[in-house]
């Protein structure tokens, strides 16, 4: 039958307004975007201790920021310090902005040919790091930061996309805490 698509298509008599109250949204979101600040200063930047150590929040999703799309926080490591043992399904870039360490990734291991497997290497790669270096940490890699330095503390900015979560992948996983965090917080 060369009409049966057609045919089905066009059946049913439910309507909508979808389209148009898409576009109210839009209107209201660009009035709401014109209140949202565009300049935040380092004073007004809050400090969390977390499970991925201490940080200091640049851009976040909760400080009303004109800024839709990214995270951005400054880590800090002491002296032989070390972040949290994590992964999340977005991808991360790091700036190292002081000292000196490394990042340990377990990489993803994905087959789908025969049989669907999707895990981590038992072994991470060991990945050395120094002021002005820039990091990549690619999707779902468990991932550690390390400050090699023992008298002096590290710090870098880390970069992630929010853009995952709103399309409902909002997969992140703390899978061993900073060691101050362990210390009863």
């Amino acid at each position: 039958m060369p009409y049966a698509e057609k045919e089905k298509a066009l059946t049913g008599s439910e309507t909508t307004d979808y389209y148009s109250r898409s576009l109210q949204r839009s209107k209201i979101a660009r009035m709401v975007d014109r209140e949202r600040r565009n300049i935040i200063k380092a004073h007004e930047m809050p400090w969390e201790d977390s499970p991925q150590g201490r940080i200091k929040h640049m851009v976040n999703e909760e400080m009303n920021t004109r800024e839709h799309c990214i995270d951005v926080y400054q880590q800090f490591l002491a002296p032989n310090g070390r972040s949290g043992k994590h992964r999340h399904l977005t991808e991360e870039v790091l700036y190292i902005l002081e000292g000196r360490g490394y990042d340990l990734h377990w990489d993803i291991r994905f087959d789908c040919q025969n049989e669907y497997i999707w895990d981590w290497t038992t072994e991470p790669q060991k990945y050395e790091w120094e002021e002005g270096d820039f990091v990549y940490v690619p999707p779902y890699v468990i991932h550690q930061h390390f400050n090699a330095d023992s008298e002096h503390p590290a710090r870098f900015v880390s970069v992630t996309s929010r853009i995952i979560k709103a399309m409902g992948f909002d997969w992140f996983d703390q899978l061993e805490p900073a060691p101050e965090w362990e210390g009863g917080k």
